[in-house]
């Protein structure tokens, strides 16, 4: 998409913005039967058909909205008027908007292109396709394009990533993308088959593989930068393509959702990709532990007893607890072989956290209050919100084993997102800055462009918001 800073032509498209208090003051400059129908409110959409052209009048909802309910707005816009717009220079009237709010109209515009199996057909992309705003410079406009391109291209690949059925998300098929992807973003890439993480005693991981047809991938993905002192986040995203629940089945109602569990693992991936389209001045290091959960004669069973990279010992309660075991060895892996300022994982981890958030938020456990208010306050201004949980010693009783230093889950059927977090804190190697976000409500959902539950996009403008606005 590109914009102009111009207004110097009869336009046969425009697009006028409106809160519900600046149209109230101005609606009297337009045909009274506009009011009929428009009154400036969130998602409402008017369109103007004139001898010039057509007007879309498009409501962002009170005076006070915040930023990303603009984005919100322009998100539905893009998807329900895409059979309307024209490829032509398209005006944005809008005398109140700052940058930063065009800024978020523009990604909205372009998020809202997203449809799956993704193709750019929508106007959007179109090369005939100019946004003409006078109210900021050349330069600026320069870059919101950037900014509102790379952040679209990093969300969709997510989302298209988690959206693709299973029999199209194979270890080897997700293994060459990412291969392909350091190449083009001349990315360190390094992958461990099942041969290597026996010699290294990723033992947590190759529980969970041992069960796949297809090799282990256990995968690092590094992004440097030439900026001296910067910052290195530290990444790790469960990447489960299907679960089957292993021989703990789950029910199979609404297995085939489980083509979502590697949420965490395209949240990481869209990040990286922003981080590499903006040359971000940070480091980044990202671990995709690449596995399926399926069901053989290989398969591990519960009571199994297995030893992690970091040496612990873990009784197998639950084979259906798997995204925590290969969890487990990115993270002991990460603190041991990289020096990171921050270590975050992400994954869709439990429903005990859709239990408790449902589709509101994601749960945040850390162990660093700076890290936590960084991760909190991001959230409420990109809206992919979280909500602290605590980490007190007293859930590692529940996890305590007869025959091993712990066990994957906890007997009692309550709080298992925190179990879970505890867990994974045992995995850490004491790193003094580390979160671990449960994104399984939040990540896979309902959507404007689906009718059934599919993905929402959720991680990636949290961790691009926080890593490019850090400092």
């Amino acid at each position: 998409m590109k914009l102009i800073n111009k207004k110097n032509k009869n336009y046969t498209q425009i697009l006028h913005l409106f809160t519900e208090e600046e149209w109230t003051k101005t609606n009297k400059n337009f045909n009274k039967n506009i009011s009929t129908f428009f009154t400036g409110k969130k998602y409402e959409v008017f369109v103007n058909a004139h001898e010039e052209g057509i007007t879309y009048f498009i409501g962002l909802g009170k005076s006070s909205v915040q930023n990303f309910e603009i984005q919100q707005a322009a998100v539905k816009f893009s998807q329900t008027q895409k059979g309307k717009l024209e490829a032509a220079p398209t005006l944005v009237l809008c005398d109140f908007m700052n940058e930063k709010q065009f800024e978020e109209f523009v990604k909205g515009l372009l998020i809202g292109t997203y449809n799956y199996p993704f193709e750019r057909t929508h106007v959007f992309w179109n090369a005939k396709f100019e946004l003409h705003f006078e109210n900021l410079s050349q330069k600026k406009l320069d870059s919101i394009s950037q900014k509102a391109e790379a952040l679209s291209n990093a969300q969709i690949a997510c989302q298209e990533w988690l959206n693709k059925p299973a029999n199209l998300k194979k270890p080897d098929a997700l293994s060459l993308y990412l291969k392909n992807l350091a190449k083009k973003y001349n990315l360190k890439y390094t992958v461990f088959n099942r041969k290597k993480c026996e010699e290294l005693g990723l033992g947590a991981y190759l529980s969970v593989n041992q069960g796949s047809a297809y090799e282990a991938a256990f995968t690092i993905l590094e992004y440097k930068t030439t900026a001296k002192n910067a910052k290195t986040f530290g990444l790790v995203g469960k990447c489960v393509l299907f679960d089957t629940g292993g021989i703990s089945l789950k029910n199979p109602d609404n297995m085939h959702y489980m083509k979502s569990d590697m949420g965490g693992a395209t949240a990481v991936l869209g990040t990286l990709m922003y981080a590499a389209e903006m040359q971000l001045q940070v480091n980044i290091v990202a671990i995709l532990p690449i596995t399926d959960n399926a069901i053989s004669e290989n398969a591990f069973l519960p009571s199994d007893v297995i030893t992690a990279y970091n040496g612990k010992t873990i009784e197998v309660l639950n084979t259906d607890a798997e995204g925590r075991m290969i969890l487990a060895d990115g993270l002991s892996y990460m603190a041991r072989n990289f020096k990171t300022d921050f270590l975050i994982d992400l994954a869709t981890l439990t429903g005990s956290a859709v239990r408790m958030f449902g589709d509101t938020c994601g749960a945040l456990f850390s162990n660093n209050e700076e890290l936590k208010n960084l991760l909190i306050n991001t959230g409420d201004k990109t809206n992919q919100r979280l909500w602290n949980l605590p980490l007190w010693d007293v859930w590692k009783d529940d996890i305590q084993s007869d025959v091993a230093d712990l066990k994957n889950i906890s007997m009692k059927p309550i709080g298992d997102c925190i179990i879970a977090a505890k867990f994974l804190e045992q995995f850490i190697e004491n790193h003094p800055k580390w979160a671990h976000l449960d994104i399984a409500g939040v990540a896979f959902g309902s959507v404007g462009y689906a009718k059934e539950k599919a993905a929402t996009g959720f991680g990636v403008q949290l961790l691009t918001d926080l890593i490019e606005n850090y400092h």
